[in-house]
Formats: structure tokens, sequence, C-alpha cells
């Protein structure tokens, strides 16, 4: 697998393969590279940004708090499209507990007024 880091604004080009049943980054400048390779190549995790709009009108801009599996990112956005949001919330307030059964919340990155 080839890809490229995203730890630094080098962004080097990783070669990444298993070897011996062990995990073997190449290209790499740093270690920050040897970890990100393996992680992408094991198990990918991205943060998820989306709107959630208001029950009664209005979007409010939310991430999930911690990255999530990428398989998940799917179901997590399919989630919030279906999510109607009844109360104004703070900036850092979570807005869904438990995103497509990750165990992370999606957190409100703005303020919103309920109407």
């Amino acid at each position: 697998m080839n890809t490229t880091c995203i730890m630094c604004p080098i962004g080097c080009a990783l070669s990444v393969k298993e070897e011996g049943g062990a995990v073997v980054v190449s290209g790499n400048g740093c270690m920050r590279g040897q970890k990100y390779g393996i992680s992408e190549f094991t198990c990918p995790m991205r943060v998820v940004t989306t709107l959630i709009k208001g029950a009664a009108g209005g979007v409010v801009s939310v991430k999930t708090k911690e990255p999530i599996p990428k398989s998940l990112v799917p179901a997590a956005l399919k989630e919030a499209a279906a999510f109607r949001l009844q109360k104004s919330v703070h900036t850092g307030e979570v807005v869904i507990e438990d995103v497509a059964g990750s165990g992370v919340p999606f957190v409100a990155t703005a303020e919103f007024e309920a109407k």
C-alpha cells in the first residue's frame, strides 16, 4: 500500500506492507510516519465533520470528539443526516453520544440556538 503521511507538513511518501507477520513501513522521515503508516494499514481512523439540522430549522457544525474507524464514516454521516437537534447547544457540547456504535460522540463546533 502506498500513502502520504499527514503527521507533519513534509508529507512523506510511505510504502506499507506486511512481511513475515509484521507491518513494515518505508519512506518515513520520522517515527510519527512509522506509527501513521502502521495505523493506516491496520485500522485507519478519521475525525468526521458534518452538519446537523435543527428540528425547527438551522444547522450546527459538529465533529467526532476523537477519530473513529474509517469503516464507520458512512454510518456516522447517515446517522447525522437523520438526527434533528431539539435544543440549543454550546461549542464543545455533546450532540450525539455514540456515533455509529463507535463509543465516540459528535460534539458541536459552534453555538446553536434552537428556534
